[in-house]
């Protein structure tokens, strides 16, 4: 025990729902008295201060005494987090926002942000003494599980859409995993891994139905506040499928302001979607009560291509809470933004990306977001592994 409090402030797992906890010694999915997500909770103290930062690896693990890993020796790690916060100067001049910034996740291992949450989620898979680890992915996550798994010495299982690029296909394959694919979206290749389940032992690591994907992402929120001197930005836009980064990041506002790091002020939340597949849009509209029975279709940007968000009442609260709202942009205007802001900046993003700068000009046109705010957007991936559906 002694080494667990020095290395991790890990002390509870709590429902999402209704705040029941569970024990953080044991193997859960989600919590089964609600139905809804498992959140980690820590010993929040003035041992962990900002200045305990100096000097420390430039990965995300530097925050390791908020993420949720007992033993040092259990840590897999490629080198994730500590992406760069840019500076588009040319957008800056030409659409006239002096405040615009771009965090760039494509620089992760495997391509997108994605990295976050499987090492942090494998890591635990490791320390719990799994062999084999499963994903549902709709692309970037199954790569990353791939690849993580190969560097603990275990198994990955990956359950991917038929539809999916072929790089993404490649990728797992070369990690050495075992790539089952399925006629559908992610939500058909959820109900596979519920079947595959049933005969294999394995650690299920899909979206928010295990509580460690979501500590290794939220440690974007801690960088973006170190890379911006503690202070945040105004206006956050996130590309929105499975909704993990957005509730991670909001997670760690919170914690850095229990630990007194930041203040209280906190960004805009936006939630960018895909027109295609829309439930946070829908279910914020009353369209629907919920996106339980949602049906989507396939986009471009595959991450976002999520018809039932498992953490759905999550999202939705943070987008309340920030004073937020969702928003949906169709594939064409995901393309152009890309290309555009490749040729403008020679970023080449992710359609996920492009989804944000399409959003926000829309937005500004809205007067949802005004020109002069501290205005950050999220590229969670390379549009290198896009290539094939962009040209």
């Amino acid at each position: 025990m002694q080494t667990v409090q020095q290395f991790t402030s890990l002390s509870h797992l709590s429902c999402s729902q209704c705040g029941q906890q569970y024990s953080i010694f044991e193997v859960h999915s989600f919590a089964t008295c609600c139905n809804q997500p498992l959140v980690a909770g820590y010993e929040l103290s003035n041992t962990f201060s900002k200045s305990s930062l100096r000097g420390r690896v430039s990965t995300m693990w530097r925050y390791r005494e908020v993420l949720p890993v007992f033993e040092p020796d259990n840590i897999v790690s490629l080198g994730e987090g500590m992406t760069p916060i840019l500076t588009p100067k040319h957008l800056r001049s030409k659409y006239e926002l002096p405040q615009l910034f771009i965090k760039d996740e494509s620089g992760n291992p495997t391509g997108s942000f994605k990295a976050r949450g499987l090492s942090a989620a494998v890591s635990k898979a490791k320390e719990a003494g799994a062999h084999n680890c499963i994903v549902p992915t709709a692309g970037n996550a199954g790569g990353a599980l791939a690849a993580y798994c190969a560097a603990a010495g275990m198994k990955a299982i990956v359950v991917m859409p038929s539809h999916t690029p072929q790089v993404f296909k490649d990728e797992c394959l070369l990690y050495g995993a075992e790539l089952v694919l399925v006629d559908g979206l992610i939500s058909d290749c959820a109900k596979k891994v519920a079947q595959l389940k049933q005969t294999i032992d394995c650690f299920d690591i899909s979206t928010l139905k295990e509580p460690w994907r979501l500590e290794g992402k939220k440690t974007m929120g801690y960088e973006i506040a170190e890379q911006m001197d503690w202070t945040l930005p105004d206006v956050i836009l996130y590309p929105t499928g499975g909704g993990t980064g957005l509730i991670g990041m909001w997670k760690a506002f919170a914690e850095m302001e229990q630990m007194g790091w930041i203040g209280s002020q906190r960004p805009k939340m936006i939630a960018v979607q895909a027109a295609t597949c829309q439930p946070i849009v829908h279910t914020w509209k009353g369209v629907q009560p919920n996106a339980k029975n949602y049906t989507g279709r396939p986009s471009i940007a595959n991450g976002l291509a999520v018809p039932n968000p498992f953490a759905e009442n999550m999202i939705l609260r943070v987008l309340r809470e920030s004073g937020g709202l969702p928003i949906a942009v169709q594939d064409a205007d995901m393309i152009s933004a890309v290309k555009e802001i490749a040729k403008t900046e020679g970023l080449l993003i992710a359609p996920e990306g492009g989804a944000l700068w399409k959003a926000l000009l829309d937005l500004i046109d809205q007067q949802e977001i005004h020109r002069g705010q501290k205005i950050l957007m999220l590229n969670t991936g390379s549009g290198y592994k896009y290539l094939e559906n962009i040209i």
